[in-house]
């Protein structure tokens, strides 16, 4: 077989070479005009925007950023950084610093974006910021800044690192859960969101009415404390005033039964979806579980019955019992929690306690 001539090969590299040399350049282009466009978007966002960080631990290192690159930063921000959407945005995790994920000294920040276009989502913006900006409390999310723009609103919170009470409850397996939910911890969780609700009904003027308690909106931080976040929802009322007449929304399975009725958001509302959350530390299961649509009633229902036939213990959620069992959990505080979830449950709004009397309650039934 006779050999290619060598103006053959020649050519041939040539071939290459030029093929070789115009694919860098379309990559080159492809990647100027997608930096272009990023640049194009950042630049029209900062025209007419308002970047503000308020002097909180975590706005401490966000002071360092001007508003051009942390816009940058979020720009790289994919679908992978998404920890969480609900009806008034996505939320992502936002990394500082150059070490990843190992690097101790990278702070962490929870980066809810909400598009503007809606009026709603507007409102929802503004009622986090009239809620959230003199908010200093243990047990809430501390919002450490914002952006508002033409066509986009950011909120940037401290990011709390071991998730929701939610998807540690309903999305993890036995072991994990009794590594993190221990009955100590979910002890100290009810005890911490009923801190935090105390402190928003009672001790803020104008006093906040949460409208929205639910496990995927309590969180946790890195000592499993609770801190309660996402006030999209939240009501402002004059401590003179007993409700704040409202369009109804929430969560179902939360939602107190006469909110339905009259439409009046109150803090005996909030008691009632706290008396939920206690269900569910308590039993493990959403209320809006499979088990019970199918049965054709729902988690508070179902407690009560087990409650008024006294077997409370079939209610107990597995992953306590695999602990070491029923015998080894402490009697006087498990009473408590259905108890006090009892009284919050009532149907009667006037007879829930309120959240301050909900505090003194557990307080007095913790060991010391």
């Amino acid at each position: 077989m006779a050999r290619p001539s060598s103006s053959l090969v020649a050519l041939y590299v040539t071939i290459c070479s030029l093929f070789f040399v115009a694919s860098k350049m379309l990559i080159s282009f492809l990647l100027y005009k997608k930096w272009a466009r990023k640049k194009r978007i950042i630049d029209n966002s900062l025209a007419g925007g308002k970047m503000v960080i308020f002097r909180s631990a975590g706005g401490k290192t966000l002071q360092s950023l001007s508003p051009k690159s942390f816009l940058g930063m979020l720009m790289g921000l994919s679908s992978k950084d998404v920890i969480g959407a609900g009806g008034y945005g996505t939320v992502y995790r936002l990394r500082l610093g150059l070490g990843g994920d190992n690097n101790k000294a990278a702070a962490a920040f929870a980066v809810k974006r909400l598009n503007r276009g809606s009026a709603e989502m507007d409102r929802g913006f503004e009622r986090e910021l009239d809620t959230m900006g003199d908010i200093k409390h243990r047990n809430i999310v501390p919002l450490c800044g914002y952006y508002a723009a033409p066509h986009f609103n950011l909120l940037i919170y401290e990011l709390m690192p071991n998730g929701s009470l939610d998807a540690l409850l309903h999305e993890h397996d036995h072991q994990h859960q009794a590594r993190l939910l221990d009955w100590p911890a979910r002890y100290r969780i009810a005890l911490g969101v009923a801190r935090g609700l105390s402190y928003l009904h009672h001790d803020c003027i104008p006093h906040v009415i949460h409208r929205d308690i639910k496990s995927s909106n309590i969180l946790l931080d890195h000592d499993m404390e609770a801190r309660l976040s996402d006030f999209g929802l939240a009501t402002l009322m004059r401590p003179n005033a007993s409700h704040v007449t409202t369009v109804v929304a929430g969560t179902f399975g939360y939602l107190a039964p006469e909110y339905f009725d009259t439409g009046r958001a109150t803090t005996k509302g909030d008691v009632y979806s706290y008396g939920v959350v206690l269900l569910e530390l308590l039993t493990g299961k959403r209320p809006t579980d499979e088990s019970f649509l199918e049965k054709g009633t729902r988690l508070v229902t179902w407690v009560k019955e087990t409650m008024e036939e006294k077997r409370e213990e079939h209610a107990i959620d597995e992953a306590l019992l695999h602990q070491g069992g029923l015998l080894l959990l402490p009697a006087d505080e498990v009473r408590l929690i259905f108890a006090v979830a009892d009284k919050c449950l009532d149907s009667d709004p006037g007879k829930r306690p309120t959240m301050a009397q909900v505090v003194k309650m557990l307080e007095q039934g913790k060991p010391h």
